[in-house]
């Protein structure tokens, strides 16, 4: 009887459900690149305060201080000035002296000269008969105290320490009353005139920006555009800056190239919000590349596996595609090859995927239209 009863029917494969999937269309337009990296600030000059005489610190400015505020010009440190005053009197009494002997030497050469005119003498006199080697020797005595009196000056002005821009101080190394020497370090001070951000790039960067090897601005106006942003206090904040210069050698051990940004006046001008642009600071960077005039454009969602788009044909399945990526940062990918304008390319996450894969495409209005639905 077991050998003789009728099979069991088998039952048909069930059909596979479609996947439900969102979806959004190739976008294409006029698309300018942004190129995005990371730099941290600093500032364009920075100079040890450095002391040319040697003394007593008789005096200290307020804005001598770590992160004080200074002028250009404006003294920040004070040397005792006497003995240096009492050079540059010195040094003018010299030039009195000298100054005597000049004329007394020249009225003994012009006596000198009448002399040989009175006595109709027919050979021609010598040099040393006439004074000149006098009078010269007279001049260069009175041109030495003269620079002697040029140095003492000189000296006497090396007293008052002064930076010859706007800056910032870092770090102070010297106080009221303390003796210094020559060549002493008094500290660290930075211009605040502008401060600049050095930016590493890749080879695929360096053809974003469509920018030569030894690139560098003709003018702070026509360069390209950077925008800085960082957090500072809790807050987002933004300032925006130029590419004004690339590096004249690649770094050996990133392999990468450097650009250099500046931005002008960043604690006044070129704040953001009044908020300056510190220096040390770290900051995230997008500068402006090269234009497409008809670019494709997707979300950073749509793009798998560094070069794979999943795409929605139209009888609903799904086609894995490779693409040739143009571009990329956090938000956008610009496709080169791959795709067309108007197709559907999924932004879902997807689990299991294959070649052909049945899929319900939901685009944005279809989702608004089953949230209705469901309320």
């Amino acid at each position: 009887m077991q050998a003789t009863q009728p099979l069991p029917e088998k039952a048909d494969e069930p059909e596979m459900r479609p996947t439900s999937l969102h979806v959004v269309p190739v976008e294409q337009k006029t698309i300018t690149l942004m190129v995005e990296t990371q730099g941290t600030v600093a500032s364009k000059t920075e100079i040890d305060l450095v002391a040319q005489v040697g003394g007593k610190i008789i005096a200290v400015s307020p804005a001598f201080a770590g992160g004080g505020i200074f002028k250009a010009g404006e003294t920040l440190l004070q040397i005792e000035p006497a003995d240096y005053e009492y050079a540059v009197i010195q040094a003018k009494a010299r030039i009195a002296d000298q100054a005597l002997i000049l004329a007394q030497e020249e009225a003994r050469a012009e006596v000198a000269r009448k002399q040989w005119n009175w006595d109709e003498v027919t050979d021609k006199p010598t040099a040393l008969a006439l004074k000149e080697p006098n009078v010269a020797q007279a001049r260069a005595n009175l041109a030495s105290a003269q620079a002697q009196l040029d140095r003492a000056e000189l000296d006497l002005a090396r007293t008052k320490i002064s930076a010859p821009f706007n800056g910032r101080v870092r770090t102070k190394n010297a106080d009221l009353g303390q003796y210094i020497s020559p060549g002493s370090t008094l500290g660290q001070v930075f211009s605040t005139d502008m401060v600049e951000v050095r930016l590493p790039l890749t080879d695929r960067q360096m053809a974003e920006l469509d920018l030569p090897i030894a690139y560098e601005a003709r003018s702070y106006e026509t360069a390209p555009m950077v925008m800085l942003s960082a957090v500072l206090a809790g807050k987002s904040h933004q300032w925006t800056g130029r590419l004004m210069r690339t590096d004249a050698a690649i770094e050996q051990s990133t392999r990468l190239f450097h650009a250099i940004a500046q931005v002008r006046d960043p604690y006044g001008a070129g704040s953001s919000d009044g908020v300056p642009l510190p220096v040390g600071l770290f900051v995230d960077a997008k500068i402006e590349g090269s234009t497409l005039k008809d670019g494709l454009s997707i979300p950073r969602a749509a793009l798998r596996n560094a070069d794979e788009v999943y795409v929605v044909t139209e009888n609903n399945s799904l086609s894995i595609r490779q693409v040739e990526v143009i571009s990329a940062d956090s938000t956008r990918v610009v496709i080169g090859k791959g795709l067309a304008a108007g197709e559907q390319v999924v932004i879902s996450p997807v689990q299991a995927v294959r070649e052909g894969m049945p899929v319900n495409p939901l685009t944005s209005s279809s989702v608004e239209t089953i949230a209705v639905a469901a309320e």
